[in-house]
């Protein structure tokens, strides 16, 4: 199946190279599409400088302003003409050397959604809000689905594009990851999880995420279990 990678961008200049070359390393991409978010640094420059400096060229696209990780997803989702996307974070926390773990369960071919959880391998924590955030996000979906998942707000997801497309991304920002999660336990599609690696970074690092995205998360979850069902007709993805 042809993979396709969709790295979101905002300010990461210095993990831009690494993290391209660690995908391109791989050997299984098939396509990688990067969507800057209205980066201020020089990660513009960079990634011109990374398009074609090695295989599979990267295919760039641009938001002249800041609008956030699902509405990166949504316009990389747009480019996207493979069977499988992949969602790879900027930073060097998810460590491209799980794909071929991610890739495996799609042998079955009745798999449509794989997740890298972080929960199942012994891994560095970072601070003890965001650790125990992500593992109350989890239960929190389990309690609301009826679904058996250690790590909901893991940003290794792989899913059938075909699907993906189906559910119809609404949310701009981080809460891209719980309505994603949401739309597929309503429509009863299996998560299927393997164990991956995980570096977190500090917020002088570069770290991102706040405090107040898990409450969005929680009313996230909340919002599509309630008005996202059977006969709700989502948006197009754009």
């Amino acid at each position: 199946m042809k993979l396709s990678i969709i790295i979101p961008v905002y300010n990461e200049e210095t993990t831009l190279a690494e993290i391209i070359a660690r995908v391109r390393a791989t050997g299984l991409a098939y396509e990688i599409i990067v969507v800057d978010d209205g980066s201020g640094d020089t990660s513009p420059a960079i990634l011109s400088g990374l398009q074609n400096s090695g295989q599979p060229p990267l295919r760039l696209f641009r938001h002249e302003q800041n609008r956030g990780k699902g509405a990166a997803m949504r316009t990389g989702l747009a480019a996207v003409t493979g069977d499988l996307v992949l969602v790879q974070d900027a930073d060097l926390e998810y460590d491209p050397a799980d794909y071929a773990s991610l890739l495996a369960p799609f042998a079955d071919p009745t798999v449509q959604v794989v997740y890298g959880s972080r929960n199942l391998r012994r891994n560095p924590k970072s601070t003890f809000t965001f650790y125990w955030g992500g593992r109350l996000l989890s239960w929190f979906a389990n309690r609301l689905y009826g679904a058996h998942i250690t790590d909901e707000a893991t940003g290794y997801k792989v899913i059938n594009t075909d699907l993906l497309r189906d559910i119809g991304l609404e949310t701009d920002g981080f809460e891209f990851c719980p309505e994603v999660t949401a739309k597929l336990l309503q429509r009863n599609v299996v998560i299927h999880e393997v164990p991956i690696s995980y570096n977190p970074r500090s917020w002088d690092e570069g770290k991102k995420i706040q405090w107040y995205d898990g409450a969005i998360a929680i009313w996230t979850l909340i919002k599509y279990r309630v008005f996202y069902g059977k006969n709700h007709t989502p948006p197009p993805s754009k």
